[in-house]
């Protein structure tokens, strides 16, 4: 694997569809869900390490550990972004993530590890059945 500790990507998105809650009704307003801007962290260190992987490899997510400490309203844009940390045992990948807003307000930071595995499309490439 030829991915170096320091790489660092980023993803703009607005705020918008799917991405958006109002808890339930509760809220009286929508904001950028907790579990939207999750995934667009991990969606982010995914995409970053992907091409530096070997052939049929992969990575998925097994740990996040996030603050959503502010709120992102409907048309927002936004940035996350994924560094790489850390890399132990050749398989575990370890990420410092964050999403800021248009005028650079921290919506969450945190960090997100990834392991390596066989690729599921490698494996349906080789007549495997899920």
């Amino acid at each position: 694997m030829s991915v170096e500790v320091g790489i660092e990507a980023s993803h703009e998105f607005r705020v918008e569809g799917k991405l958006l809650t109002d808890i339930g009704g509760t809220l009286g307003f929508s904001v950028l869900s907790t579990p939207a801007m999750i995934a667009m962290m991990e969606r982010t260190a995914a995409r970053l390490v992907h091409p530096h992987l070997p052939d049929g490899k992969a990575t998925v997510g097994f740990e996040v550990c996030v603050r959503h400490v502010g709120a992102a309203r409907p048309g927002a844009r936004c940035v996350a972004r994924a560094r790489l940390r850390e890399v132990r045992d050749g398989r575990k990948l370890r990420f410092d993530v964050e999403v800021v807003d248009e005028e650079r307000r921290m919506i969450g930071i945190g960090t997100h590890e990834r392991r390596v595995v066989d690729s599921l499309a490698a494996s349906r490439a080789d007549g495997d059945r899920p």
